[in-house]
């Protein structure tokens, strides 16, 4: 069937503003948006910018808005967003990111936010003399939704705590923070308080539960960041402190 894509171009050393311009493809119910994209740049245009990779749904790199849901184009199938023979699909680059071109974005400040929280093994002591870090299956399960995430932005996009506050640290990071904060193994929740209780850290999530609606991995983003929020309320009591939240009110 023929559709249209309405995508949304920008390329800021030429434009002045955001345009849209229309491309005509041919496609298959069961062909993925990302397959579209490139019969446009291999077929139509060749200066449509884009990111793709793995094409699997993995990487994470083609994340955009797909009729004004962040999705991963690589996962989109045009049967699962309904549109029938003549019809038009709006696509947009991710939200709250600077746009580089068309449906490209700049991620700098998604993957600094990304970094404050030390998304990496803090051990708690020293490696062990047998080499392993000995840990049960029920100590794992704490942390394995979080370990899904594939840093594709979607949830950062869709929040809209960043609409009116661009400095908070998003679902995301927060995320990030969470496989290692449940981690038996690792130093948790201190060693990230510094990232985590501040006041755009994860006290400005107001649960609208849009991240999690959007994670293509399915992840319960909200949950986590809500379970985050109630560990730090515990951590900070047991030792007869506030949080920033309550600093704050």
């Amino acid at each position: 069937m023929k559709v249209t894509l309405a995508i949304q171009r920008f390329n800021p050393e030429t434009d002045s503003e955001p345009h849209v311009q229309n491309y005509q493809v041919e496609v298959e119910p069961t062909h993925r948006v990302l397959d579209a994209l490139m019969d446009i740049t291999q077929n139509q245009d060749g200066t449509l910018g884009y990111r793709r990779s793995c094409a699997h749904g993995v990487c994470g790199s083609d994340a955009m808005r797909i009729n004004g849901r962040e999705k991963l184009a690589c996962k989109t199938l045009f049967k699962d967003l309904e549109i029938e023979e003549g019809g038009t699909l709006e696509i947009e680059p991710l939200r709250h990111l600077d746009v580089q071109k068309d449906l490209m974005v700049d991620q700098s400040t998604f993957f600094k936010k990304f970094r404050s929280v030390k998304p990496y093994f803090v051990p708690k002591a020293a490696e062990p003399e047998h080499g392993e870090f000995i840990q049960s299956p029920e100590e794992r399960a704490l942390f394995d939704e979080a370990t899904k995430c594939i840093n594709c932005a979607a949830c950062y996009s869709a929040c809209p705590v960043l609409d009116k506050n661009p400095n908070f640290v998003g679902p995301q990071a927060i995320v990030a923070a969470a496989r290692f904060v449940n981690d038996s193994r690792d130093q948790g929740l201190e060693a990230r308080l510094d990232a985590l209780d501040q006041k755009d850290g994860v006290w400005p999530c107001e649960s609208h539960f849009e991240c999690t609606r959007v994670c293509p991995r399915d992840i319960k983003i909200t949950k986590l960041i809500n379970l985050t929020k109630r560990q730090i309320k515990k951590y900070r009591d047991a030792r007869g402190e506030q949080t920033a939240e309550e600093r704050a009110q």
